[in-house]
């Protein structure tokens, strides 16, 4: 067992902050968190006076391992696009474990992400939640598969008119995927399908039996409002990815029950989609009480720098507890592991990180992330 005394634990629950705090970890599992903790004989002891302990981040979209940052062709397995429909692939199969970014992902506290494929295809294929650290390379596998990505706007125009091939509209964005999802749907309980057209159309049975939630890429308003016609359609669980526009329509999220996975936000105006990409939008979505949590897109802001986004967030107007949660609580909820990850609590996985100062102070750093129960140092 594991005893971290002292420490500023900001729990993402209640009661919130804990001043000169012990936690006590057994294994992978806290089993004790308090003011007034008596601590074990047989305890190992770390002392955190002065530091900050919190749940260790998520980010809850990513290419990590898919899109590497020092490579080129070699490194860049995000897209395949040969076909605007593939929902078959899978990230795990494409993921480098050896990937620099997973070690820069702990040095910036950022301890679990969801991978997936990119927007180049509408349907691009199905994410895989990972862990950064562990004893194995596959046990870095959180939970496989987890949500289908699909993909509206600019993206899947750009690449296939380039093919001079469908889609180069967004009537044929919308359109494909529909069809996708009304064929999966025709032949959901047929006996005599094709292999290769079960084996292709299982993922999206999986969307339609809500046992998985569609991913998809929009950033315009008009693009996310098409988005949410196909949810009320085909009755589908949907998470917005990126949401830039999201305010615009955030009624319509709101009365859907729709989160997003808003970012990236460090970034510049690149295309016409982004023209009003704003750290602000964290706070009017949290104003207008749309579930939301904010992420990197790593390798389009490295993951590392999570923290800053919400620091950043903050500055424009977030709450400073809401832009923790939106790297930490909320991420959990949405991605349904709040039963484990999230906050710091008794039974909850031992997930943290120990920063020298408060998270969002751009000096702090980090000195230690323990990962069920995993420890790394910088």
């Amino acid at each position: 067992m594991l005893a971290i005394k002292g420490a500023r634990v900001l729990t993402m629950a209640e009661p919130g902050l804990l001043e000169n705090a012990t936690v006590i970890l057994d294994g992978d599992s806290i089993i004790e968190v308090g003011e007034n903790v008596v601590i074990p004989d047989d305890c190992d002891i770390y002392n955190a006076a002065g530091k900050y302990l919190v749940p260790g981040f998520i980010d809850s979209h990513t290419h990590i391992g898919l899109e590497e940052e020092i490579y080129r062709i070699e490194g860049s397995d995000v897209n395949e696009i040969s076909d605007p429909i593939t929902p078959q692939l899978r990230a795990l199969d494409g993921i480098n474990f050896w990937d620099l970014a997973f070690e820069d992902a702990l040095k910036g506290g950022v301890t679990r992400s969801l991978s997936m494929p990119g927007s180049a295809n509408i349907i691009g294929g199905q994410a895989v939640f990972l862990k950064h650290l562990a004893q194995r390379s596959e046990d870095m596998v959180y939970k496989n598969p987890w949500g289908l990505k699909a993909a509206l706007g600019e993206n899947p125009k750009r690449v296939y008119a380039e093919q001079k091939k469908s889609p180069i509209t967004r009537m044929a964005n919308a359109s494909l995927l529909r069809e996708a999802l009304y064929i999966a749907a025709r032949n959901m309980d047929k006996e005599d399908i094709k292999a290769a057209d079960a084996y292709q159309q299982d993922p999206l049975q999986k969307v339609l039996k809500k046992e998985m939630p569609l991913l998809i890429h929009v950033h315009r308003a008009d693009d996310i409002l098409t988005a949410l016609r196909i949810k009320d359609e085909f009755d589908i669980n949907m998470i917005i990815q990126h949401g830039t526009e999201a305010v615009k329509v955030a009624d319509e999220l709101l009365k859907r029950n729709v989160p997003v996975f808003l970012g990236p936000l460090l970034i510049n105006r690149a295309k016409v989609e982004l023209q009003e990409v704003s750290f602000r939008t964290a706070m009017l979505l949290a104003e207008r009480g749309v579930k939301f949590s904010l992420i990197t897109d790593h390798p389009v802001v490295p993951i590392e720098h999570l923290r800053v986004c919400a620091a950043i967030a903050a500055r424009e107007g977030l709450d400073e507890d809401d832009a923790l949660k939106a790297i930490t609580s909320w991420p959990a909820e949405i991605l349904n592991v709040s039963q484990d990850l999230g906050s710091i609590s008794r039974g909850k996985k031992a997930d943290i990180v120990i920063y020298s100062g408060h998270p969002l102070e751009f000096r702090s750093r980090v000195e230690m992330v323990i990962v069920d129960g995993i420890t790394w140092r910088g």
